[in-house]
């Protein structure tokens, strides 16, 4: 039980960095040799990113590029920056081993921009290896469970 606490307070203080706009510090949180997905809205969402569609397929050198870009003024999608609120919720351990901890937990994420809000929701899933007293994210997966993005039509923040 320790355990999940610890993780759960892990995930929130990852969803408290993206909502600060914190993203350098965020990026921090992966491995070197990471990869953030999310997959599209229909489909398989673990087919090989190689094989189908995805919204977002970073490695670590991609996810670098997606922050520094995020953080530029000339981010117009995002300027002004979103106000965001992410909500993790139901934390669950799938694989408990020394080298690798499976996590996948529920999210909602609010985000108003220019006076309008949307509301993206769907479940994250987590490969953590740790790193000394906490853990490194070497996978994230978010796999929304939205039919569409629409009204949305896009995916400018960082989910």
């Amino acid at each position: 039980m320790e355990q999940r606490i610890r993780i759960e307070d892990y995930l929130i203080y990852e969803a408290a960095l993206l909502d600060e706009w914190r993203l350098e510090e965020w990026h921090k949180l992966f491995t070197e040799d990471c990869r953030y997905l999310v997959p599209n809205l229909t489909g398989d969402p673990y087919a090989p990113p190689n094989k189908t569609l995805y919204l977002i397929a970073d490695d670590s050198h991609h996810l670098a590029e997606r922050v520094k870009r995020l953080g530029k003024k000339t981010a117009h999608s995002e300027q002004p920056r979103s106000r965001t609120r992410r909500l993790i919720s139901n934390v669950r351990i799938l694989e408990n081993n020394p080298e690798r901890l499976k996590v996948q937990c529920g999210f909602s994420t609010y985000r108003t921009s220019h006076g309008i809000t949307d509301i993206y929701f769907g479940r994250h899933e987590y490969s953590l290896i740790p790193d000394g007293d906490s853990w490194k994210i070497d996978e994230k997966r978010t796999i929304l469970d939205m039919g569409a993005l629409r009204p949305h039509g896009r995916l400018s923040i960082i989910v």
